[in-house]
């Protein structure tokens, strides 16, 4: 996900209504009761495990109607009715073709890629737009609770942190799971100075987001392009 703007003055300050809440609780300085045991070290947070729902759908729907077919096509048989057409020519053509066939190495493919997919969907959690949160310490009954920060609100709150530093015209920030890229265009002042100063300011707003896992940070400056 990522933030693309450029400065422009305001009397309440640049950060979207929508990020308003998110902002409020990463700008906080870690001082006294519930704000301040939000900012320690809690246990680890794991990630955010999707439904899966639209995947599982469509394979319970394969599996229902295949075994439909089949559970239809022994009743008939059993009824003394022909079986169908495609299951006889399937079993037939299952029982003569070599295993050498381009089509039989085709369909062992395709069925093998479509089992790793469903693997992969069963083994990883997904929802990786979710960035998981540290669990604050120190307050009740925390354990139960688990929160996580939208990838694209957080570039939006780190983009909009980066357009205050003096010197940045505009900026763009992109929020990763393991890393958050800043790319800033600065219009006066030194570069390193620039740099060293946004690169402060990030650095503390990355810490000040709660993230559960802090991300490493990389911010480069350049000047405008001319013309």
């Amino acid at each position: 996900m990522s933030g693309n703007t450029r400065r422009q003055p305001t009397d309440r300050g640049d950060i979207p209504s929508g990020t308003r809440q998110a902002a409020s609780f990463a700008g906080n300085t870690p001082g006294t009761g519930a704000t301040a045991a939000a900012h320690k070290a809690g246990p680890p947070a794991r990630r955010f495990w999707s439904a899966r729902r639209i995947p599982a759908a469509i394979a319970a729907l394969l599996s229902v109607t295949g075994v439909g077919l089949l559970l239809y096509d022994v009743v008939s048989v059993r009824a003394d009715q022909p079986g169908m057409s495609w299951r006889r020519r399937l079993a037939e053509e299952l029982a003569t073709r070599p295993l050498d066939d381009i089509w039989m190495t085709v369909g062992a493919a395709v069925a093998m890629v479509l089992g790793l997919w469903l693997f992969l969907l069963a083994v990883t959690p997904g929802l990786r737009r979710l960035l998981p949160m540290r669990q604050p310490t120190g307050i009740l009954r925390t354990g139960e609770v688990r929160a996580g920060l939208d990838r694209h609100a957080a570039a939006l709150l780190l983009r909009d942190r980066a357009v205050r530093v003096s010197g940045v015209q505009s900026a763009r920030v992109d929020v990763g799971r393991r890393k958050v890229r800043a790319r800033a265009q600065a219009h006066f002042r030194d570069l390193n100075e620039v740099h060293a100063d946004l690169d402060a300011a990030l650095s503390k707003a990355v810490t000040n987001l709660g993230l559960a896992r802090k991300p490493t940070l990389d911010v480069r400056v350049r000047r405008p392009k001319k013309g």
